[in-house]
């Protein structure tokens, strides 16, 4: 393992996992950016290293031309990528915008230390933790926007948080992504504001495109920063942008877990589910939802033995298990023909008439 130090960026998930980030390294920028909430001044040993100097591999083997491995790295060669797992320490060494790889890691990492991340929109409601896990396109983050106007509603997330194995929900505000079609229910972030917005019949077809150069634009970091800021797609605010004056809160215990998902059905409906069902779509969701090359990182550290594909999944399970017991899981589905503005005042609705039962059960 490397000593040298140089100035770096710090960031403490939830006093769990420490990452730092060498603040000359081409991905500093977009990691400053995506775990702005977690910043601190505090230096500390870190659990994650980030930064641009790979380290040797002597005697590496090979994975046809694309994954060069030891028994504990991997290179990930067209990408310029490699990850050292040690024993108390993961390191991530690229050229690149390195978000994608960051991601698994701290997954993994966190659930090292009892939390597991995942995907969904997390609110806190007079001090209870609210999980909605759903696939992107769901209606997350107009949901999160009516619950705001709402007395005793906080923000947690509208994309990735963490489940603590005492039941104890940890929240990640990052930046959110507003899409053209969210006009109508943030107004405010739509004034005076000079970013070009496709039209919202065009923001599929552009979210494919983006999609598909992804992979690439992230070797180049400044022409993925750029691609981020500008891209006509989005527009990239914080919560205090989204809802200002508005609290945000970072650790609340779970009181209910509601999947949401689109189906085919011409009304909406919530069935409880088991919480085995629960785990078992929350593991799978995050992976799903995670950027391809994300995928690939957990399933390259798999086929190379880096980490067990066995173990780590299963540990994630017991995290999940374990926050999740005693706590009611529903599904909730919502017709795919559903605007996303529709989707969000069923999902309100059917949120406003389980949250009382379910409270008084818990209290």
């Amino acid at each position: 393992m490397r000593t040298g130090r140089t100035k770096a960026l710090h960031f403490d998930i939830h006093g769990r996992v420490r990452i730092r980030v060498d603040a000359k390294a081409p991905s500093a920028a977009q990691l400053q950016s995506m775990l702005a909430c977690f910043a601190t001044d505090t230096e500390g040993p870190a659990d994650i290293i980030v930064d641009s100097q790979p380290e040797p591999m002597p005697e590496a083997g090979l994975l046809e031309h694309e994954l060069a491995y030891t028994e504990t790295s991997v290179r990930f060669q067209h990408d310029r990528v490699q990850i050292v797992r040690e024993p108390e320490q993961w390191r991530i060494h690229g050229a690149g915008e390195l978000l994608t790889s960051v991601v698994p890691v701290l997954d993994a990492a966190m659930v090292g230390q009892g939390a597991a991340m995942f995907h969904a929109a997390t609110m806190a409601y007079n001090g209870h933790a609210i999980a909605l896990p759903a696939a992107g396109g769901t209606g997350k983050t107009s949901t999160a926007a009516k619950l705001m106007r709402r007395e005793g509603w906080s923000f947690m997330g509208d994309d990735w948080a963490f489940l603590a194995e005492d039941g104890t929900q940890l929240g990640y505000a990052k930046p959110m992504f507003i899409k053209p079609h969210h006009r109508t229910i943030y107004p405010h972030l739509f004034e005076g504001v000079r970013k070009p917005l496709v039209p919202s019949a065009l923001s599929q077809s552009v979210g494919r495109l983006t999609t598909l150069v992804h992979p690439y634009v992230i070797r180049y970091p400044r022409l993925a920063d750029f691609s981020r800021r500008w891209s006509p797609e989005h527009r990239m605010v914080d919560a205090s942008s989204a809802f200002p004056g508005r609290e945000v809160t970072t650790s609340a215990p779970l009181a209910v877990a509601v999947y949401i998902e689109r189906f085919e059905g011409s009304r909406s409906r919530i069935v409880e589910r088991t919480k085995d069902w629960m785990v078992d779509r929350m593991i799978g969701n995050f992976h799903i939802e995670m950027a391809g090359f994300s995928q690939r990182v957990v399933t390259s550290l798999a086929a190379t033995s880096v980490i067990s594909w066995r173990e780590h999944f299963a540990a994630k399970g017991v995290v999940l298990s374990k926050a999740l017991d005693g706590r009611p899981c529903y599904l909730l589905q919502v017709p795919s023909a559903y605007t996303a503005d529709q989707a969000s005042d069923d999902i309100v609705r059917f949120l406003e008439e389980l949250l009382p039962s379910v409270l008084d059960e818990q209290s």
